[in-house]
């Protein structure tokens, strides 16, 4: 009989053992969920079906300002830095605008002088957009603003000594290029006039 009863046991157990298994599976720390697990449709829904994917020029111009707008990030950087290594203006920009910002850095640190503080680049407008060339571009327009820079001794951080007549806020046009590695401000031109 005490063979019997712990043979008993043993089946209990061994099944107690086996529903516990069953219930928790391979677990891991996650929450279960009560949802059943999602399926791959081949065929659309509804609400799939009617949408319109964008305009490819509309999609070209806020790249395009996107960019040009970080670039404004980086040129902030770069300008701001003793060292004149700040910023990773090479994603950004390239050709002439990128030759442009390396030169006045340079100019600049021969100079002792650093520009701190930020500039706006407002109304960012895409005035042409040809995404049928080779190398597809966006020409933008904007004022840009440059009234909370201030140019500084880079020692000292004093304030240097500017021209009165220069334009604080002045139009400016800026041709941005899709290239490999993506979109490139590639000339950033101020047009000389007040905005």
């Amino acid at each position: 009989m005490q063979r019997t009863t712990t043979s008993k046991h043993l089946r209990k157990a061994a099944v107690v053992a086996a529903a516990v298994v069953m219930a928790t599976g391979c677990t891991t720390n996650e929450p279960t969920s009560s949802k059943p697990p999602a399926t791959v449709s081949a065929t659309p829904t509804p609400a799939t079906a009617s949408h319109t994917p964008e305009n490819p020029e509309e999609s070209a111009k806020k790249q395009a300002v996107d960019t040009y707008l970080s670039h404004w990030k980086e040129v902030e950087k770069r300008y701001a830095d003793k060292t004149g290594k700040a910023g990773d203006l090479k994603q950004y920009a390239a050709s002439a605008a990128l030759s442009q910002v390396e030169t006045d850095s340079a100019n600049m640190r021969k100079k002792n002088v650093l520009i701190l503080g930020t500039v706006s680049v407002d109304n960012p407008t895409a005035v042409s957009v040809d995404i049928n060339r080779k190398v597809p571009n966006v020409v933008i327009s904007s004022c840009m603003d440059i009234s909370h820079w201030r140019v500084v001794d880079a020692e000292t951080q004093k304030p240097v000594s500017l021209p009165k007549e220069r334009l604080l806020r002045y139009v400016i046009k800026a041709t941005v290029e899709k290239w490999p590695e993506g979109w490139r401000v590639i000339r950033d031109e101020p047009q000389g006039k007040k905005c």
